[in-house]
Protein backbone atom coordinates (compact mmCIF):
# COMPACT_ATOMS: atom_id res chain seq x y z
CA UNK A 1 0.00 0.00 0.00
CA UNK A 2 1.23 3.49 -0.91
CA UNK A 3 1.84 5.81 2.01
CA UNK A 4 -0.60 8.74 2.15
CA UNK A 5 0.56 11.93 0.48
CA UNK A 6 1.71 14.43 3.06
CA UNK A 7 -0.54 17.47 3.43
CA UNK A 8 1.38 20.62 4.22
CA UNK A 9 0.18 23.25 6.62
CA UNK A 10 -2.52 25.19 4.74
CA UNK A 11 -1.38 28.33 6.52
CA UNK A 12 1.88 28.04 4.58
CA UNK A 13 -0.03 27.93 1.32
CA UNK A 14 1.27 24.83 -0.50
CA UNK A 15 -0.54 22.13 -2.40
CA UNK A 16 -2.87 19.75 -0.57
CA UNK A 17 -4.51 16.65 -1.96
CA UNK A 18 -4.12 15.22 -5.46
CA UNK A 19 -2.96 17.97 -7.76
CA UNK A 20 -5.41 16.94 -10.47
CA UNK A 21 -8.43 17.37 -8.20
CA UNK A 22 -7.23 20.64 -6.70
CA UNK A 23 -7.89 22.71 -9.79
CA UNK A 24 -10.92 20.96 -11.28
CA UNK A 25 -13.50 23.39 -12.74
CA UNK A 26 -16.25 22.18 -10.46
CA UNK A 27 -14.17 22.92 -7.37
CA UNK A 28 -13.31 26.39 -8.62
CA UNK A 29 -16.96 26.96 -9.44
CA UNK A 30 -17.94 26.13 -5.86
CA UNK A 31 -15.31 28.56 -4.63
CA UNK A 32 -16.69 31.29 -6.90
CA UNK A 33 -20.19 30.68 -5.53
CA UNK A 34 -18.86 30.85 -1.99
CA UNK A 35 -17.10 34.16 -2.61
CA UNK A 36 -20.17 35.59 -4.33
CA UNK A 37 -22.30 34.52 -1.37
CA UNK A 38 -19.92 36.30 0.99
CA UNK A 39 -20.19 39.52 -0.95
CA UNK A 40 -23.95 39.56 -1.43
CA UNK A 41 -24.69 38.72 2.21
CA UNK A 42 -22.81 41.76 3.51
CA UNK A 43 -25.23 44.65 3.17
CA UNK A 44 -22.57 47.36 3.23
CA UNK A 45 -20.79 45.79 0.26
CA UNK A 46 -23.99 45.52 -1.77
CA UNK A 47 -24.82 49.15 -0.97
CA UNK A 48 -21.31 50.21 -2.01
CA UNK A 49 -21.66 48.40 -5.34
CA UNK A 50 -25.04 50.01 -6.00
CA UNK A 51 -23.63 53.38 -4.96
CA UNK A 52 -20.83 52.96 -7.51
CA UNK A 53 -23.37 52.59 -10.32
CA UNK A 54 -25.79 55.21 -9.03
CA UNK A 55 -23.02 57.73 -8.32
CA UNK A 56 -21.69 57.24 -11.85
CA UNK A 57 -25.05 58.11 -13.39
CA UNK A 58 -25.93 60.95 -11.01
CA UNK A 59 -22.59 62.75 -11.28
CA UNK A 60 -22.57 62.33 -15.06
CA UNK A 61 -26.03 63.87 -15.16
CA UNK A 62 -25.09 66.72 -12.80
CA UNK A 63 -21.95 67.69 -14.72
CA UNK A 64 -23.67 67.51 -18.11
CA UNK A 65 -25.45 70.83 -17.64
CA UNK A 66 -23.54 73.54 -19.53
CA UNK A 67 -22.17 76.60 -17.78
CA UNK A 68 -22.32 78.90 -20.77
CA UNK A 69 -24.63 79.96 -23.58
CA UNK A 70 -25.62 77.76 -26.48
CA UNK A 71 -23.06 77.18 -29.17
CA UNK A 72 -23.87 78.46 -32.64
CA UNK A 73 -24.47 75.89 -35.34
CA UNK A 74 -21.34 74.07 -36.43
CA UNK A 75 -20.46 73.92 -40.14
CA UNK A 76 -20.36 70.48 -41.73
CA UNK A 77 -17.93 69.72 -44.54
CA UNK A 78 -18.57 67.78 -47.76
CA UNK A 79 -17.62 64.53 -46.03
CA UNK A 80 -20.08 65.08 -43.16
CA UNK A 81 -17.36 65.98 -40.65
CA UNK A 82 -17.56 68.98 -38.31
CA UNK A 83 -15.32 71.77 -39.61
CA UNK A 84 -14.27 75.30 -38.84
CA UNK A 85 -14.56 77.77 -41.70
CA UNK A 86 -13.45 81.27 -40.69
CA UNK A 87 -11.21 83.56 -42.78
CA UNK A 88 -10.96 86.82 -44.70
CA UNK A 89 -11.78 86.35 -48.38
CA UNK A 90 -11.06 88.93 -51.12
CA UNK A 91 -12.63 87.44 -54.24
CA UNK A 92 -14.13 87.77 -57.69
CA UNK A 93 -16.50 85.67 -59.75
CA UNK A 94 -15.06 83.15 -62.22
CA UNK A 95 -17.26 81.58 -64.89
CA UNK A 96 -15.88 78.49 -66.57
CA UNK A 97 -12.18 77.70 -66.63
CA UNK A 98 -9.55 80.16 -65.44
CA UNK A 99 -6.43 80.87 -63.39
CA UNK A 100 -5.44 83.12 -60.51
CA UNK A 101 -1.77 83.84 -59.79
CA UNK A 102 -0.34 85.80 -56.87
CA UNK A 103 2.96 86.41 -55.15
CA UNK A 104 2.96 86.24 -51.35
CA UNK A 105 5.68 88.65 -50.27
CA UNK A 106 5.22 88.50 -46.49
CA UNK A 107 3.27 86.72 -43.76
CA UNK A 108 3.29 87.88 -40.13
CA UNK A 109 1.14 87.16 -37.11
CA UNK A 110 0.09 88.21 -33.64
CA UNK A 111 -1.93 86.65 -30.86
CA UNK A 112 -3.79 87.76 -27.78
CA UNK A 113 -2.09 87.41 -24.41
CA UNK A 114 -3.36 84.58 -22.20
CA UNK A 115 -5.27 85.48 -19.08
CA UNK A 116 -5.56 83.32 -15.96
CA UNK A 117 -8.14 80.65 -16.63
CA UNK A 118 -10.07 78.22 -14.50
CA UNK A 119 -9.63 74.64 -15.60
CA UNK A 120 -12.57 72.37 -14.96
CA UNK A 121 -12.67 68.63 -14.66
CA UNK A 122 -11.70 68.22 -18.27
CA UNK A 123 -9.73 71.28 -19.26
CA UNK A 124 -9.57 74.99 -19.76
CA UNK A 125 -11.58 76.96 -22.23
CA UNK A 126 -9.46 79.22 -24.41
CA UNK A 127 -12.49 80.96 -25.88
CA UNK A 128 -13.01 84.40 -24.46
CA UNK A 129 -10.22 83.95 -21.91
CA UNK A 130 -7.52 86.10 -23.45
CA UNK A 131 -6.34 89.59 -22.88
CA UNK A 132 -6.82 92.27 -25.52
CA UNK A 133 -3.13 93.10 -25.91
CA UNK A 134 -1.65 91.57 -29.08
CA UNK A 135 1.78 89.99 -29.00
CA UNK A 136 3.92 89.14 -32.02
CA UNK A 137 3.87 85.48 -33.03
CA UNK A 138 2.85 83.58 -36.15
CA UNK A 139 0.72 80.46 -35.65
CA UNK A 140 2.26 77.37 -37.34
CA UNK A 141 -0.94 76.77 -39.32
CA UNK A 142 -1.58 80.41 -40.24
CA UNK A 143 -2.55 80.38 -43.92
CA UNK A 144 -2.40 82.88 -46.77
CA UNK A 145 -3.05 82.04 -50.40
CA UNK A 146 -5.56 81.45 -53.18
CA UNK A 147 -8.87 79.64 -52.73
CA UNK A 148 -11.67 78.58 -55.08
CA UNK A 149 -15.15 77.62 -53.87
CA UNK A 150 -18.71 77.49 -55.24
CA UNK A 151 -19.92 80.15 -52.76
CA UNK A 152 -19.04 81.60 -49.40
CA UNK A 153 -21.30 79.38 -47.31
CA UNK A 154 -19.51 77.75 -44.41
CA UNK A 155 -18.70 74.10 -44.93
CA UNK A 156 -18.73 74.41 -48.72
CA UNK A 157 -16.34 72.43 -50.92
CA UNK A 158 -13.12 74.25 -51.81
CA UNK A 159 -9.59 73.90 -53.14
CA UNK A 160 -6.73 76.16 -52.07
CA UNK A 161 -3.00 76.63 -52.42
CA UNK A 162 -1.33 78.52 -49.60
CA UNK A 163 1.73 79.59 -47.65
CA UNK A 164 1.64 78.53 -43.98
CA UNK A 165 3.37 79.75 -40.85
CA UNK A 166 5.62 76.71 -40.30
CA UNK A 167 4.51 74.00 -42.73
CA UNK A 168 5.65 75.44 -46.03
CA UNK A 169 3.42 75.67 -49.09
CA UNK A 170 0.37 73.38 -49.11
CA UNK A 171 -2.40 72.35 -51.48
CA UNK A 172 -5.54 71.62 -49.43
CA UNK A 173 -9.13 70.87 -50.29
CA UNK A 174 -12.38 69.90 -48.54
CA UNK A 175 -10.87 70.42 -45.05
CA UNK A 176 -9.18 67.03 -44.67
CA UNK A 177 -6.98 66.66 -47.77
CA UNK A 178 -3.46 68.07 -47.71
CA UNK A 179 -0.46 67.88 -50.10
CA UNK A 180 2.87 69.59 -49.35
CA UNK A 181 4.62 71.89 -51.81
CA UNK A 182 7.75 73.96 -51.15
CA UNK A 183 8.86 72.90 -47.70
CA UNK A 184 10.50 76.01 -46.25
CA UNK A 185 8.46 77.79 -43.57
CA UNK A 186 7.02 81.06 -44.75
CA UNK A 187 9.21 83.20 -42.50
CA UNK A 188 12.42 81.60 -43.81
CA UNK A 189 12.07 82.23 -47.51
CA UNK A 190 10.12 84.89 -49.40
CA UNK A 191 8.58 85.58 -51.80
CA UNK A 192 6.43 82.62 -52.77
CA UNK A 193 4.44 82.46 -55.98
CA UNK A 194 1.12 80.60 -55.96
CA UNK A 195 -1.23 79.62 -58.78
CA UNK A 196 -4.63 77.94 -58.83
CA UNK A 197 -6.12 76.71 -62.11
CA UNK A 198 -9.62 75.47 -62.86
CA UNK A 199 -10.42 73.05 -65.69
CA UNK A 200 -13.99 71.85 -65.27
CA UNK A 201 -14.22 70.08 -61.92
CA UNK A 202 -10.43 69.69 -61.71
CA UNK A 203 -8.54 72.25 -59.63
CA UNK A 204 -4.72 72.23 -59.74
CA UNK A 205 -2.30 74.05 -57.44
CA UNK A 206 1.19 75.25 -58.33
CA UNK A 207 4.04 77.02 -56.54
CA UNK A 208 7.19 78.76 -57.66
CA UNK A 209 10.12 80.70 -56.25
CA UNK A 210 10.51 83.04 -59.22
CA UNK A 211 7.14 83.20 -61.00
CA UNK A 212 8.57 81.52 -64.14
CA UNK A 213 9.35 77.92 -63.22
CA UNK A 214 6.26 76.29 -61.73
CA UNK A 215 5.87 73.04 -59.79
CA UNK A 216 2.59 71.10 -59.82
CA UNK A 217 1.71 70.45 -56.14
CA UNK A 218 -1.46 68.44 -56.67
CA UNK A 219 -5.02 68.42 -57.94
CA UNK A 220 -8.49 68.14 -56.47
CA UNK A 221 -11.67 67.11 -58.25
CA UNK A 222 -14.64 68.97 -56.79
CA UNK A 223 -17.53 66.92 -58.12
CA UNK A 224 -20.58 68.96 -59.03
CA UNK A 225 -18.75 72.28 -59.16
CA UNK A 226 -21.09 74.87 -60.73
CA UNK A 227 -20.05 76.88 -63.82
CA UNK A 228 -19.72 80.08 -61.76
CA UNK A 229 -17.51 80.03 -58.66
CA UNK A 230 -15.73 82.42 -56.34
CA UNK A 231 -11.94 82.68 -56.58
CA UNK A 232 -9.63 84.98 -54.69
CA UNK A 233 -7.13 85.60 -51.92
CA UNK A 234 -7.62 84.50 -48.32
CA UNK A 235 -5.87 84.77 -44.94
CA UNK A 236 -6.68 82.98 -41.70
CA UNK A 237 -4.91 82.20 -38.42
CA UNK A 238 -5.96 79.53 -35.86
CA UNK A 239 -5.61 79.36 -32.09
CA UNK A 240 -2.02 80.06 -31.03
CA UNK A 241 -0.20 77.94 -28.44
CA UNK A 242 2.94 79.49 -26.98
CA UNK A 243 5.89 77.13 -26.51
CA UNK A 244 5.46 74.95 -23.44
CA UNK A 245 1.85 75.99 -22.77
CA UNK A 246 -1.46 74.24 -23.23
CA UNK A 247 -3.63 77.36 -23.19
CA UNK A 248 -4.58 78.58 -26.65
CA UNK A 249 -5.30 82.21 -27.53
CA UNK A 250 -6.86 83.79 -30.59
CA UNK A 251 -4.49 84.94 -33.30
CA UNK A 252 -4.44 86.99 -36.48
CA UNK A 253 -2.22 86.81 -39.56
CA UNK A 254 -1.44 89.51 -42.10
CA UNK A 255 -0.21 88.74 -45.62
CA UNK A 256 0.92 90.95 -48.49
CA UNK A 257 0.05 89.79 -52.01
CA UNK A 258 1.66 91.28 -55.13
CA UNK A 259 1.56 90.62 -58.89
CA UNK A 260 -2.03 89.37 -58.69
CA UNK A 261 -3.17 88.33 -62.18
CA UNK A 262 -6.12 86.42 -63.60
CA UNK A 263 -6.98 84.48 -66.74
CA UNK A 264 -10.48 83.50 -67.78
CA UNK A 265 -13.97 84.95 -67.58
CA UNK A 266 -13.70 87.28 -64.57
CA UNK A 267 -15.83 90.45 -64.66
CA UNK A 268 -13.80 93.66 -64.65
CA UNK A 269 -15.07 94.95 -61.36
CA UNK A 270 -13.60 95.68 -57.97
CA UNK A 271 -12.67 92.86 -55.67
CA UNK A 272 -15.22 91.95 -52.99
CA UNK A 273 -14.06 91.34 -49.42
CA UNK A 274 -15.87 89.21 -46.85
CA UNK A 275 -14.94 88.24 -43.32
CA UNK A 276 -16.27 84.70 -42.87
CA UNK A 277 -16.82 83.82 -39.19
CA UNK A 278 -18.20 80.83 -37.30
CA UNK A 279 -17.82 79.34 -33.80
CA UNK A 280 -14.04 79.61 -33.96
CA UNK A 281 -12.31 82.14 -31.63
CA UNK A 282 -11.07 85.02 -33.77
CA UNK A 283 -9.41 88.41 -33.45
CA UNK A 284 -11.58 91.12 -35.01
CA UNK A 285 -9.70 93.41 -37.35
CA UNK A 286 -10.75 97.01 -37.99
CA UNK A 287 -9.18 96.89 -41.47
CA UNK A 288 -9.23 93.28 -42.77
CA UNK A 289 -7.86 94.28 -46.16
CA UNK A 290 -6.64 97.14 -48.30
CA UNK A 291 -5.24 97.69 -51.77
CA UNK A 292 -3.31 100.72 -52.94
CA UNK A 293 -4.89 101.47 -56.37
CA UNK A 294 -4.00 98.47 -58.55
CA UNK A 295 -0.99 97.53 -56.46
CA UNK A 296 -0.39 94.95 -53.74
CA UNK A 297 -3.09 93.63 -51.41
CA UNK A 298 -2.63 93.58 -47.63
CA UNK A 299 -5.09 91.18 -46.00
CA UNK A 300 -5.56 90.22 -42.34
CA UNK A 301 -7.53 87.20 -41.21
CA UNK A 302 -8.33 85.12 -38.15
CA UNK A 303 -9.85 81.66 -37.74
CA UNK A 304 -9.15 78.43 -39.60
CA UNK A 305 -10.21 76.30 -42.54
CA UNK A 306 -9.79 72.78 -41.18
CA UNK A 307 -11.48 69.89 -39.38
CA UNK A 308 -13.00 70.84 -36.03
CA UNK A 309 -11.46 69.20 -32.98
CA UNK A 310 -12.63 69.32 -29.38
CA UNK A 311 -10.97 69.97 -26.08
CA UNK A 312 -10.43 73.50 -24.90
CA UNK A 313 -9.83 74.96 -28.37
CA UNK A 314 -13.41 75.94 -29.18
CA UNK A 315 -15.79 74.31 -26.75
CA UNK A 316 -15.59 74.28 -22.98
CA UNK A 317 -18.00 71.34 -22.89
CA UNK A 318 -17.04 67.84 -23.90
CA UNK A 319 -19.77 65.21 -23.61
CA UNK A 320 -17.27 62.56 -22.53
CA UNK A 321 -16.17 64.67 -19.56
CA UNK A 322 -19.34 63.73 -17.70
CA UNK A 323 -18.51 60.06 -18.24
CA UNK A 324 -14.98 60.62 -16.92
CA UNK A 325 -16.35 62.35 -13.81
CA UNK A 326 -18.78 59.51 -13.22
CA UNK A 327 -15.99 56.96 -13.66
CA UNK A 328 -13.89 58.63 -10.97
CA UNK A 329 -16.74 58.42 -8.46
CA UNK A 330 -17.37 54.77 -9.30
CA UNK A 331 -13.67 54.05 -9.12
CA UNK A 332 -13.50 55.35 -5.55
CA UNK A 333 -16.45 53.15 -4.55
CA UNK A 334 -14.92 50.12 -6.27
CA UNK A 335 -11.62 50.67 -4.45
CA UNK A 336 -13.41 50.71 -1.07
CA UNK A 337 -15.52 47.66 -1.95
CA UNK A 338 -12.63 45.53 -3.24
CA UNK A 339 -10.40 46.47 -0.32
CA UNK A 340 -13.08 45.58 2.24
CA UNK A 341 -13.94 42.36 0.42
CA UNK A 342 -10.42 41.06 1.10
CA UNK A 343 -9.23 42.76 4.27
CA UNK A 344 -12.42 42.12 6.27
CA UNK A 345 -11.46 38.45 6.49
CA UNK A 346 -8.02 39.34 7.82
CA UNK A 347 -9.49 41.77 10.34
CA UNK A 348 -11.94 39.19 11.69
CA UNK A 349 -9.55 36.24 11.50
CA UNK A 350 -11.74 34.37 9.00
CA UNK A 351 -9.03 34.09 6.38
CA UNK A 352 -7.70 30.95 8.11
CA UNK A 353 -11.08 29.28 7.68
CA UNK A 354 -11.18 30.26 4.01
CA UNK A 355 -7.69 28.93 3.33
CA UNK A 356 -8.36 25.75 5.30
CA UNK A 357 -11.42 25.06 3.16
CA UNK A 358 -9.45 25.76 -0.03
CA UNK A 359 -5.75 25.18 0.62
CA UNK A 360 -4.68 26.31 -2.86
CA UNK A 361 -4.21 29.96 -2.04
CA UNK A 362 -3.80 31.10 -5.61
CA UNK A 363 -7.27 29.74 -6.33
CA UNK A 364 -8.75 31.77 -3.44
CA UNK A 365 -7.09 34.91 -4.74
CA UNK A 366 -8.35 34.21 -8.27
CA UNK A 367 -11.91 33.63 -7.05
CA UNK A 368 -11.98 36.89 -5.09
CA UNK A 369 -10.55 38.81 -8.05
CA UNK A 370 -13.05 37.26 -10.48
CA UNK A 371 -16.07 38.00 -8.29
CA UNK A 372 -15.07 41.58 -7.43
CA UNK A 373 -13.97 42.27 -11.00
CA UNK A 374 -17.07 40.77 -12.63
CA UNK A 375 -19.50 42.69 -10.44
CA UNK A 376 -17.59 45.94 -10.97
CA UNK A 377 -17.54 45.30 -14.72
CA UNK A 378 -21.29 44.70 -14.87
CA UNK A 379 -22.11 47.73 -12.73
CA UNK A 380 -19.74 49.94 -14.73
CA UNK A 381 -21.06 48.88 -18.13
CA UNK A 382 -24.71 49.40 -17.12
CA UNK A 383 -23.94 52.76 -15.51
CA UNK A 384 -21.93 53.94 -18.52
CA UNK A 385 -24.67 53.02 -20.98
CA UNK A 386 -27.25 54.86 -18.88
CA UNK A 387 -25.03 57.90 -18.40
CA UNK A 388 -24.21 58.07 -22.13
CA UNK A 389 -27.90 58.33 -23.02
CA UNK A 390 -28.67 60.88 -20.30
CA UNK A 391 -25.68 63.19 -20.76
CA UNK A 392 -25.88 63.36 -24.54
CA UNK A 393 -29.59 64.17 -24.30
CA UNK A 394 -29.00 66.89 -21.70
CA UNK A 395 -26.18 68.51 -23.68
CA UNK A 396 -28.08 68.34 -26.94
CA UNK A 397 -31.20 69.81 -25.33
CA UNK A 398 -29.11 72.72 -24.06
CA UNK A 399 -27.76 73.55 -27.51
CA UNK A 400 -24.29 72.06 -27.01
CA UNK A 401 -22.73 70.62 -30.13
CA UNK A 402 -21.87 66.92 -29.83
CA UNK A 403 -19.29 65.36 -32.08
CA UNK A 404 -20.73 62.42 -34.03
CA UNK A 405 -20.05 59.09 -32.36
CA UNK A 406 -20.30 55.77 -34.18
CA UNK A 407 -21.98 52.72 -32.70
CA UNK A 408 -18.60 51.01 -32.41
CA UNK A 409 -17.17 53.96 -30.49
CA UNK A 410 -20.12 53.95 -28.10
CA UNK A 411 -19.80 50.20 -27.56
CA UNK A 412 -16.08 50.62 -26.90
CA UNK A 413 -16.73 53.29 -24.26
CA UNK A 414 -19.43 51.23 -22.52
CA UNK A 415 -17.63 47.88 -22.54
CA UNK A 416 -14.22 49.47 -22.01
CA UNK A 417 -15.36 51.44 -18.95
CA UNK A 418 -16.79 48.25 -17.47
CA UNK A 419 -13.47 46.49 -18.08
CA UNK A 420 -11.66 49.46 -16.56
CA UNK A 421 -13.62 49.17 -13.31
CA UNK A 422 -13.39 45.38 -13.34
CA UNK A 423 -9.61 45.39 -13.71
CA UNK A 424 -9.36 48.10 -11.05
CA UNK A 425 -11.33 45.89 -8.63
CA UNK A 426 -9.06 42.92 -9.33
CA UNK A 427 -5.99 45.12 -8.81
CA UNK A 428 -7.27 46.30 -5.42
CA UNK A 429 -8.06 42.72 -4.42
CA UNK A 430 -4.41 41.88 -5.06
CA UNK A 431 -3.31 44.91 -3.06
CA UNK A 432 -5.58 43.84 -0.21
CA UNK A 433 -4.04 40.37 -0.15
CA UNK A 434 -0.58 41.90 0.05
CA UNK A 435 -1.27 44.72 2.55
CA UNK A 436 -4.00 43.03 4.69
CA UNK A 437 -5.22 46.40 6.01
CA UNK A 438 -8.23 48.30 4.69
CA UNK A 439 -6.79 51.80 5.12
CA UNK A 440 -3.51 50.93 3.46
CA UNK A 441 -5.24 49.13 0.60
CA UNK A 442 -7.64 51.99 -0.06
CA UNK A 443 -4.77 54.47 0.02
CA UNK A 444 -2.68 52.36 -2.35
CA UNK A 445 -5.64 51.98 -4.72
CA UNK A 446 -6.21 55.74 -4.68
CA UNK A 447 -2.54 56.50 -5.36
CA UNK A 448 -2.40 54.08 -8.29
CA UNK A 449 -5.82 54.55 -9.87
CA UNK A 450 -6.98 58.09 -9.09
CA UNK A 451 -4.12 60.39 -8.08
CA UNK A 452 -2.24 60.28 -11.45
CA UNK A 453 -5.41 61.38 -13.20
CA UNK A 454 -5.79 64.34 -10.86
CA UNK A 455 -2.17 65.33 -11.38
CA UNK A 456 -2.51 64.76 -15.13
CA UNK A 457 -5.17 67.47 -15.36
CA UNK A 458 -3.45 69.89 -12.99
CA UNK A 459 -2.60 73.26 -14.53
CA UNK A 460 0.72 73.38 -12.67
CA UNK A 461 2.23 70.40 -14.48
CA UNK A 462 3.93 70.77 -17.88
CA UNK A 463 2.35 68.98 -20.82
CA UNK A 464 5.12 66.36 -20.95
CA UNK A 465 4.46 65.36 -17.33
CA UNK A 466 0.75 65.03 -18.10
CA UNK A 467 1.62 62.73 -20.96
CA UNK A 468 3.86 60.37 -19.02
CA UNK A 469 1.53 60.19 -16.03
CA UNK A 470 -1.37 59.17 -18.27
CA UNK A 471 0.79 56.80 -20.29
CA UNK A 472 2.68 54.79 -17.66
CA UNK A 473 0.28 54.62 -14.71
CA UNK A 474 -2.98 52.63 -14.44
CA UNK A 475 -4.91 55.83 -15.23
CA UNK A 476 -3.85 55.28 -18.84
CA UNK A 477 -7.05 53.20 -18.94
CA UNK A 478 -9.08 56.43 -19.10
CA UNK A 479 -8.04 56.49 -22.78
CA UNK A 480 -10.74 53.86 -23.40
CA UNK A 481 -13.25 56.74 -23.10
CA UNK A 482 -11.58 58.97 -25.71
CA UNK A 483 -13.93 59.87 -28.58
CA UNK A 484 -12.89 63.38 -29.64
CA UNK A 485 -11.47 63.77 -33.17
CA UNK A 486 -7.87 64.71 -33.85
CA UNK A 487 -6.29 66.19 -36.97
CA UNK A 488 -2.68 66.64 -37.97
CA UNK A 489 -3.84 69.81 -39.72
CA UNK A 490 -4.92 71.41 -36.45
CA UNK A 491 -2.68 72.51 -33.60
CA UNK A 492 -4.55 72.01 -30.34
CA UNK A 493 -3.92 71.07 -26.73
CA UNK A 494 -4.24 67.31 -27.15
CA UNK A 495 -3.90 66.68 -23.42
CA UNK A 496 -5.87 64.69 -20.82
CA UNK A 497 -7.39 67.86 -19.38
CA UNK A 498 -9.09 68.50 -22.71
CA UNK A 499 -10.29 64.95 -23.31
CA UNK A 500 -7.27 63.65 -25.22
CA UNK A 501 -5.02 60.88 -23.92
CA UNK A 502 -1.47 59.99 -24.97
CA UNK A 503 -2.22 56.26 -25.26
CA UNK A 504 -4.65 54.69 -27.71
CA UNK A 505 -7.89 53.38 -26.13
CA UNK A 506 -7.06 49.69 -25.96
CA UNK A 507 -3.36 50.27 -25.26
CA UNK A 508 -4.35 52.41 -22.27
CA UNK A 509 -6.57 49.64 -20.97
CA UNK A 510 -3.71 47.23 -21.57
CA UNK A 511 -1.50 49.24 -19.19
CA UNK A 512 -4.03 48.73 -16.40
CA UNK A 513 -4.32 45.03 -17.30
CA UNK A 514 -0.52 44.71 -17.00
CA UNK A 515 -0.51 46.35 -13.56
CA UNK A 516 -3.32 44.04 -12.47
CA UNK A 517 -1.52 40.93 -13.71
CA UNK A 518 1.70 41.92 -11.93
CA UNK A 519 -0.17 42.73 -8.71
CA UNK A 520 -2.03 39.41 -8.78
CA UNK A 521 1.23 37.55 -9.40
CA UNK A 522 2.92 39.34 -6.51
CA UNK A 523 -0.05 38.71 -4.22
CA UNK A 524 -0.07 35.00 -5.07
CA UNK A 525 3.67 34.78 -4.39
CA UNK A 526 3.32 36.48 -1.00
CA UNK A 527 0.20 34.52 -0.09
CA UNK A 528 2.01 31.20 -0.61
CA UNK A 529 5.02 32.22 1.48
CA UNK A 530 3.63 33.69 4.63
CA UNK A 531 1.18 32.79 7.37
CA UNK A 532 -2.46 33.72 7.04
Amino acid sequence: MKPPRRVRNPDRGHDAGPSGAAWDPEGFGRLLRAEFTKLRTVRAWVITLCAAAAGFVLLSFATAFPDHARNPSVPVGPGGEAVTDAYTFVHRTLTGDGTLTAQVTSLSGAHTSPSPVTRGAYGASSRGQAGSQLQAGLAPWAKAGIILEPDTRQGTAYAAVMVTGSHGVRMQYNYTHDTPGLADPAWMSFPRWLRLTRSGDLITGYDSTDGRNWTDIGSARLTGLPPTVQIGLFVTSPVYFAAGTTIGTSSVATARFDHVSTQGDLPRRAWTAEVITDVYPTVPSASPWRQASAGPFTISGSGDIAPLVGGGTVFSNWSGASIVNGTIVSLLAVIVLAASFVTAEYRRGLIRTTLAASPLRGRVLAAKAVIAGSLALAAGAVATATAEVITRHVLSANGIYLFPQSGLAQARVIIGTGLFLGLAAALVVALGMMLRRSAGTVLAGFVLLVLPGILGTATSLPASADSWLMRLTPTAAFAIQATLPRSRLVTAAYIPANGYFPASPWAGLGVLAAYTAVALGAARWLLRRRDA
